[in-house]
């Protein structure tokens, strides 16, 4: 009973959306340079006149795998600008932590062909205690507006633990104008998917470089969703990471995206050309199942919803079951709702409750 009912309210809260696009399938091999640190100044790699397009990326992929130390190295950012935010008339001195709070402007390590989505942008809320104790990194949802997650960030701060809000790409100021949802970031577009997903870890780890800078030495990341998933990606190239709080999970980024409640569009537009087993295998770079073996001492929360259609249980489930079997550290939270659900009262509170008190424990 309860799960007809929560079944039927995800479908609901999912169907709100108008403005999802089926977009046509792609390989993406024009996002296959030469270099792949410079997508616009350099030419894309040009088609073999005897391997398909599929053995193409095949190939890109097992030498990514080969080392991927080196494809989600961000490199040295030189060009942080910060931004103090100016407190608003007639708000009281403790109402949220203005004090330092603002906004970071940096260059993205990986340069696309969009101008708007080469600068990330992350708001700062510092921890009420004024201390240069505890940070996190917050990677919202997919689709995320420039709302999402400030909740949170601001209850982080007021709890001792402050927080870096990123804007992922395409996100936000990020995107283009001919773009109403984050589209290019989970696509029917095979290479562009993962390398703008790898795009997001580099920024995730220049942020991380930057509360680095700032003397934090207790560095976590807190991922919602598509987040949850980059965040993970994050937190097994980088070693500055202590603890990872990870909001819905699964394994495999191409199942979530073929089986998910959300990600139907693009399931359409991949339907026809081309096979779970082979998405699976392609998007390899962009898996959490892939790092496992990681990142082996970091603190873990894996949270998933009981009643999920975006983020299928069964994955939530086998990817629990992963951590244990290899004796990784990790919490297990289970929400009593869904995914979109879970941002609603008193599903949001609830969440909010059991991200904030690992990241206070933890770090």
């Amino acid at each position: 009973m309860l799960t007809r009912l929560f079944h039927a309210w995800e479908h609901r809260l999912a169907s709100v959306s108008k403005d999802r696009l089926v977009r046509p399938f792609d390989w993406g091999l024009d996002w296959l340079p030469p270099s792949p640190e410079d997508l616009v100044t350099q030419a894309p790699a040009a088609p073999s006149a005897t391997l398909g397009p599929e053995h193409l990326v095949r190939a890109w992929v097992d030498d990514v795998m080969a080392d991927t130390g080196a494809f989600f190295d961000a490199g040295i950012c030189e060009d942080y600008a910060f931004i103090p935010a100016e407190r608003q008339p007639g708000q009281p001195r403790a109402a949220l932590p203005t004090d330092g709070a603002g906004t970071l402007r940096f260059s993205s390590a990986l340069v696309t062909p969009h101008p708007e989505n080469n600068t990330v942008t992350a708001r700062w809320f510092p921890s009420v205690e004024g201390t240069r104790g505890r940070a996190v990194v917050v990677l919202p949802q997919w689709n995320s507006d420039p709302g999402g997650h400030v909740g949170l960030s601001q209850l982080l701060a007021r709890f001792g633990v402050s927080a870096l809000r990123l804007s992922l790409p395409y996100h936000d100021g990020r995107m283009p104008p001919e773009l109403t949802r984050a589209d290019y970031i989970v696509s029917a577009n095979v290479v562009r998917t993962v390398q703008v997903c790898r795009q997001a870890v580099l920024d995730a780890r220049r942020a991380v470089a930057w509360l680095a800078g700032q003397g934090y030495e207790r560095i976590g990341i807190l991922g919602t969703s598509l987040g949850s998933c980059l965040a993970m990606l994050t937190a097994a190239h980088e070693p500055r990471i202590r603890a990872q709080a990870l909001n819905h999970v699964s394994p495999w980024f191409a199942d979530v995206v073929w089986r998910g409640l959300s990600t139907r569009h693009v399931r359409a537009g991949l339907d026809g050309h081309i096979d779970l087993d082979t998405l699976r295998a392609l998007w390899r770079p962009i898996s959490p199942f892939s790092y496992l073996d990681r990142a082996t001492q970091t603190r873990t929360l894996l949270v998933y919803a009981r009643y999920d259609l975006t983020f299928p249980v069964d994955l939530s489930r086998l990817l629990i079951d992963e951590f244990a079997k290899r004796g990784r550290p990790h919490e297990t939270a289970v929400l009593p709702c869904g995914h979109y659900s879970t941002g609603n009262a008193p599903f949001k509170f609830l969440d909010a409750y059991v991200l904030t008190r690992f990241l206070r424990k933890s770090l």
